[in-house]
């Protein structure tokens, strides 16, 4: 099974915020993608609350135990495409349009990446 995280996971895990943290801390071992787009709205968000050398090293962290995923064209035109058919963030978008691209599960918290009917598979994070 392929993993991928979005920010909300990530950020679940540096804050240590169960029942999430847990899970995505097991999921590190499988070296789950996340999207470099997700990987960057990470950055930040800690650079608003840390440092900027406390931020760039969880970020380097988490970096060595995911397999991050630059975006090309066709993994933008198709974040581009979710986003204007569905209710989220552009960084969602990349998220979303990731784990379509690996036929992987995202793994979220994020009520918009959790709506009923979407076309990617979640697993949600908050139970």
């Amino acid at each position: 099974m392929t993993i991928v995280l979005d920010s909300w996971a990530v950020l679940c895990l540096l804050q240590g915020e169960e029942p999430g943290a847990a899970r995505v801390e097991e999921a590190m071992a499988q070296r789950p993608a996340i999207s470099w787009i997700n990987l960057g709205e990470v950055l930040y968000v800690l650079l608003r609350r840390l440092d900027t050398a406390e931020a760039n090293e969880a970020v380097r962290d988490v970096r060595a135990r995911t397999a991050p995923q630059l975006p090309d064209e066709a993994l933008i035109r198709r974040a581009a495409a979710l986003k204007a058919g569905h209710s989220m963030s552009y960084a969602d978008a990349f998220a979303a349009a990731t784990a379509l691209a690996h036929d992987a599960e995202l793994w979220t918290g994020d009520p918009e990446l959790l709506a009923a009917g979407v076309p990617w598979r979640t697993v949600d994070l908050r139970t």
